[in-house]
């Protein structure tokens, strides 16, 4: 069985828009560090991975990702919006929580209770239960 963690991700808006589940292309990750200069080629893919993970409720390989395809269930937009729809998806589609191979019930029991407070805490018509 996978060893997942979970984590509550970063965002600083919300958004009811259209959800697609956002690629590595799509998240805009510097090629330069803070002072200006070039990061080595690791040193960069570890920060921009960890900036990328906050968008994800789920990891195979811990926070910060081993790799972009080990991040599980996107709830966040690459503008740093919490999507609803996302939530949803997260929740119940073809993608969500319980698609998610080798997931114990327990882990996917704690999952589904943050994503239905995340929903019901930063949306006002949300109904994910309780």
């Amino acid at each position: 069985m996978t060893d997942y963690e979970m984590h509550e991700p970063d965002f600083s808006g919300t958004t009811t828009e259209e959800w697609d589940e956002p690629q590595l292309e799509d998240f805009d990750i510097s090629e330069r560090s803070s002072d200006g200069q070039r990061d080595s080629d690791e040193s960069r893919q570890t920060d921009d991975l960890s900036e990328v993970a906050d968008h994800f409720i789920l990891s195979s390989s811990g926070f910060p990702p081993e790799n972009f395809t080990d991040l599980k269930l996107p709830v966040v937009d690459p503008d740093g919006n919490l999507n609803k729809n996302a939530l949803q998806t997260a929740k119940s589609g073809g993608h969500g929580v319980g698609a998610v191979e080798d997931l114990d019930d327990d882990t996917q029991e704690e999952i589904e209770d943050m994503i239905n407070e995340l929903a019901n805490d930063n949306f006002d018509d949300a109904d994910f239960g309780d």
